[in-house]
């Protein structure tokens, strides 16, 4: 046996009438389409359910599985305790998923009760889960559960799960069904929960095209900016469901797609024919991303690339005295300098100094990379084998200057230092999130440990970034 169907499903708690009450009417069509993709997974025969949500616990070094015997999900949080799903679990078919998944390259970790107690996860069924489980209950679907989260890992790493899977029902002759729950663009209108941006049209678009091909190569081609920009929170469960298809030839259909909200619910089938050689897509998915970090790290600056060599040749056992490193002549000088190390869009480590504490720019970069990469305590250190998927920025701080107040900062161009007595925080410019000088000083009083009240003097610098 194999995975015999897949899907796509949203999950917005209003499409549950207990707690969308009579709004839940402004997505019929989402609410019917859920339905009927229910009765036709019914319809599979599948045995067993694996579901993956991207608000279930996210790790940064390996996709987690809910090991609870029986879980529990409902929309107390919604308002809506009553709406509630309770499912038993796969632990053959979930063991196995582990095993596969290791024998490619990619780590699954089982969260058992103890293990979730000490992390501080809970392991009750969150929206993710409970609003498509709602609906497939609906139709009369009620099959043991393996709960999945989303990695924080590149696409074909995602992909290879979902051929781990494809693989452990073969090996356990069991009939699997695959859900990739998730929601598209969240920011498709002005009043839209994540604001507007028109990449959010265009990303949710593309998305359903893609779909109806379907296109797997177009799909997790588009690029990570692209759906960052979008406000999206399904690509990485949907890129995971595609890899339990590889190989396979695949009939899918779009059942339905609206964004009443500002928010897109697309609801889509897709189900297995028969083998196809030729959409054995994970070498290939291997191979690309290989070329495209390849392409990556030869246009990379040269303090980029100091920073990258000094971290790696620290991690392998080979640290080599910056001392002797090449100094182009415009990295001469001193200056404070910041490394800043990205795993898939998400910061990995990043430490720095606000002065010069090295007798040259290339020899500040060197020391503060391996320190980025290894003692930043918001991380745990990072690891050899994720070297290569890094992404770096180094930036070089030009000496600060005071400022009287608020509105000599601008987030995009300055840096904002905040100082109270013996305290200091630095928080440098351009940076995801920050959109405001107010926000700008709120977080660098924070890491300061500088109080809401406490007076306080402000210094702003410009940097040179180099990627």
């Amino acid at each position: 046996m194999t995975v015999v169907f897949c899907g796509i499903m949203p999950h917005p708690p209003i499409a549950v009438p207990a707690v969308g009450g009579d709004e839940s009417a402004k997505i019929a069509v989402t609410r019917q389409a859920m339905r009927e993709l229910g009765q036709r997974l019914k319809a599979s025969g599948a045995a067993t359910l694996v579901m993956i949500s991207p608000h279930a616990a996210v790790f940064g070094d390996a996709i987690a599985i809910n090991g609870l015997p029986e879980t529990r999900g409902d929309l107390g949080r919604f308002g809506a305790p009553q709406a509630a799903v309770n499912c038993r679990y796969n632990k053959e078919l979930a063991d196995e998923i582990s095993w596969q998944a290791e024998d490619l390259g990619l780590p699954v970790a089982e969260i058992d009760q103890k293990i979730a107690k000490r992390l501080g996860v809970d392991l009750s069924l969150d929206h993710g889960f409970t609003v498509p489980l709602y609906y497939l209950r609906q139709a009369g679907v009620d099959l043991p559960l393996v709960p999945c989260s989303i990695g924080l890992f590149a696409p074909e790493k995602l992909y290879a799960f979902g051929v781990a899977v494809q693989r452990a029902a073969r090996a356990t002759d069991t009939k699997v069904a695959v859900i990739a729950s998730g929601d598209l663009s969240h920011r498709l209108t002005p009043d839209a929960p994540a604001g507007f941006d028109p990449v959010g049209q265009q990303y949710d678009r593309a998305v359903q095209e893609l779909i109806k091909q379907p296109d797997v190569l177009g799909l997790l081609a588009l690029s990570e900016d692209f759906c960052e920009r979008a406000g999206q929170c399904g690509h990485r469960s949907i890129t995971m469901m595609l890899g339990a298809l590889d190989g396979l030839a695949v009939r899918s259909e779009v059942l339905s797609y609206e964004g009443p909200f500002g928010v897109g619910y697309l609801v889509a089938e897709l189900v297995p024919t028969g083998a196809d050689a030729a959409r054995e897509l994970l070498p290939q998915l291997q191979e690309r991303r290989q070329k495209l970090l390849a392409e990556q790290h030869s246009r990379e600056s040269y303090p980029v690339q100091v920073a990258r060599q000094s971290l790696a040749s620290y991690l392998q056992g080979q640290w080599q005295d910056p001392a002797g490193y090449r100094v182009p002549p415009e990295f001469a000088g001193r200056a404070g300098a910041f490394v800043s190390f990205k795993k898939n869009g998400r910061l990995r480590g990043c430490i720095g100094t606000t002065a010069p504490t090295r007798p040259n720019v290339v020899q500040e970069v060197a020391y503060n990379a391996v320190s980025a990469g290894t003692q930043d305590p918001r991380f745990y250190p990072i690891r050899p084998d994720e070297l290569d998927e890094l992404t770096v920025s180094v930036d070089v701080l030009m000496p600060p200057e005071p400022v009287d107040g608020l509105h000599q900062l601008d987030v995009k161009k300055y840096g904002v230092i905040v100082r109270a007595g013996n305290k200091s925080g630095l928080l440098l410019p351009d940076l995801e999130g920050v959109d405001t000088p107010e926000q700008q000083v709120a977080i660098a009083r924070q890491k300061a440990g500088i109080a809401p009240d406490e007076e306080i003097r402000l210094e702003r610098f410009a940097v040179i970034r180099y990627k």
